[in-house]
């Protein structure tokens, strides 16, 4: 998935040379906080937000050049991008929103904590036999049988608890990704699992292939 895929594209955006008064008013009708500014081209110049127009406001200062963040201090992000970047560097800087630019530093549109969030609240949706499909697709030659077969031994052998293949297949039927991930004690440990239930069902495929 990329920046595009997850991005807004309604935003609003202002130039260097609108007055304060004026932005404060767009900003509070749209209800969106955080804007980028551009030239007449869609070029990104800076950046402002609503406690910049606040302070600007408030010390008698007239237009968004007074208060606008320099584009050198502007964090932002590619279009085609992958996805996951948009997610470390609004984590790492502690973002509300930043730009995502295409070709010539033209911004195209913003990622917003909510798009982020929003878009993983729907991936912890996804069963999680969906991720074993896929695992069969790239496990090419193993059945999905094998697939459960091993999953049942890694699940014994992490747990202690006996489980039948059949009782695991329905058991990642009913799942979700998002409730997995909790069962498992976090991410992390959930996709060691997933890389240790490969591992076994290949060295098993190759241990009867010698027979």
């Amino acid at each position: 998935m990329k920046v595009k895929e997850i991005m807004d594209k309604d935003f609003i955006s202002v130039s260097p040379d609108q007055e304060l008064v004026q932005v404060s008013l767009e900003m509070e009708k749209s209800r969106k906080f955080t804007t980028p500014v551009v030239d007449e081209n869609m070029v990104l110049v800076g950046w402002i937000t609503s406690l910049d127009v606040t302070r600007g406001l408030r010390e008698n200062l007239k237009t968004v050049a007074d208060v606008m963040h320099s584009k050198e201090s502007v964090i932002h992000i590619h279009e085609d991008d992958p996805a996951r970047m948009a997610v470390l560097e609004t984590s790492q800087h502690k973002l509300v929103s930043m730009p995502v630019l295409g070709d010539n530093d033209v911004v195209v549109g913003l990622v917003r904590t909510y798009d982020i969030v929003d878009n993983l609240s729907h991936l912890y949706e996804i069963k999680v036999a969906k991720i074993f499909e896929a695992m069969e697709q790239e496990l090419k030659g193993v059945s999905w049988d094998e697939l459960m077969e091993a999953a049942a031994i890694i699940t014994r052998r992490r747990t202690g608890h006996r489980i039948k293949p059949q009782e695991y297949e329905q058991r990642i039927k009913d799942s979700t990704f998002g409730e997995a991930i909790w069962a498992t004690g976090g991410l992390e440990k959930f996709f060691v699992g997933l890389i240790a239930i490969g591992e076994l069902v290949i060295a098993r495929k190759v241990a009867r292939a010698r027979k």
